[in-house]
């Protein structure tokens, strides 16, 4: 096969049994990107290096133990608050950002049309892990973290509240079911009387870590449309980079006027800090990873591992049993956001599909 492109001479793979003139000179075929014969795409008995199977998978329940081990040791600080570790992430992830930043000479505004769109991306996002950092310290790990399952179903929500898009009645049955996942972790006294059981410290702190929750679920699907609506017209690093730029910017703000900045006093509570950064920067490599590799519908669906572990660490680390009621709730949830997951990833096949015929 001939292919002359660039080079200003062609390279001529051989025929099966046939020598090349100047065997002694290793020939470059132009057919499969500068392999040598007899290992080109072209000769007899190759066969194209097929992906792993189910690495992308494998790559979402990393994720999902990374980031529980996270929240497990945010469990584990007692002299930190939760804005000060906020601020110590948003840290590792500019960290992490800025080499990319560099390297694709994406610049650090982004396009002059799509500031403001990755300013309340930024904002919201860090809201969001404020929010939810409060809501691990305050109430059962397991209770904090079915909760925020319910982000793709408010996503739904939002979506055809500010996209126009399609919101069927399945949408609201899945809906209806993640809020009553979280009516059954939050146990209202109007609903279940006065006398609430199996939570952690006073209900006061326990409708403040469900409302702190809740808020940060709705905030993050919120960022979820953001980026939607931006599409690919801005670079993934960049919307990263607003998101801990704006939330470290919050979090010394916010410390400052609580007077709450100061390094932990315990060594412990140290390397916990740099761990909780290192487990959260590494469960979203892996997160970003799995979704390049795998359809979004099973990464989603994986993805309901994290509860599965909340459940795990913390029986066995903070001695701490779920009730029914939690038990319930978490069913209700992972069924709805897996019930959403499901529906979406149907659809896409189903346009891509369309988009074949």
């Amino acid at each position: 096969r001939e292919d002359g492109a660039g080079t200003g001479q062609p390279w001529l793979c051989p025929e099966p049994g046939m020598e090349a003139a100047g065997a002694e000179e290793r020939r470059v075929c132009g057919c499969c990107s500068g392999l040598s014969w007899p290992r080109c795409c072209k000769a007899p008995g190759t066969k194209k290096k097929a992906a792993c199977p189910g690495l992308g998978l494998f790559y979402t329940v990393l994720s999902a133990f990374l980031f529980s081990v996270a929240s497990l040791f945010l469990k584990k600080i007692e002299d930190v608050h939760s804005v000060e570790v906020s601020a110590f992430r948003c840290v590792f992830q500019m960290a992490f950002v800025l080499p990319g930043l560099i390297y694709y000479k994406t610049g650090f505004l982004g396009p002059k049309g799509k500031r403001i769109f990755l300013f309340f991306r930024g904002f919201l996002g860090s809201s969001a892990m404020i929010l939810l950092y409060y809501a691990f310290q305050v109430m059962p790990l397991a209770d904090a973290t079915v909760i925020t399952f319910s982000s793709p179903v408010f996503t739904s929500l939002l979506a055809w509240i500010f996209l126009k898009e399609k919101y069927s009645i399945w949408d609201l049955l899945f809906t209806l079911f993640a809020i009553t996942g979280v009516i059954l972790i939050a146990r209202p006294p109007f609903l279940f009387g006065s006398n609430v059981t199996g939570i952690e410290g006073s209900y006061t702190d326990h409708l403040k870590g469900t409302i702190a929750a809740i808020t940060s679920t709705v905030s993050g699907a919120s960022t979820f449309v953001i980026i939607r609506k931006v599409g690919k017209s801005v670079h993934y690093f960049l919307s990263i980079w607003y998101y801990a730029v704006i939330g470290l910017i919050g979090c010394v703000i916010a410390l400052f006027v609580m007077n709450e900045w100061r390094l932990p006093y315990c060594g412990k509570d140290r390397v916990l800090l740099i761990l909780i950064g290192l487990l959260g920067l590494g469960g979203q490599i892996f997160l970003t990873k799995a979704l390049q590799i795998e359809k979004a519908g099973p990464v989603a669906i994986m993805k309901t591992m994290d509860v599965v572990f909340a459940f795990i660490l913390q029986i066995l680390f903070l001695n701490h049993l779920p009730t029914w009621w939690t038990v319930g709730g978490a069913l209700c949830v992972v069924a709805s956001s897996s019930g959403t997951a499901i529906r979406k990833w149907r659809q896409s096949l189903k346009k891509a599909k369309q988009n074949e015929i």
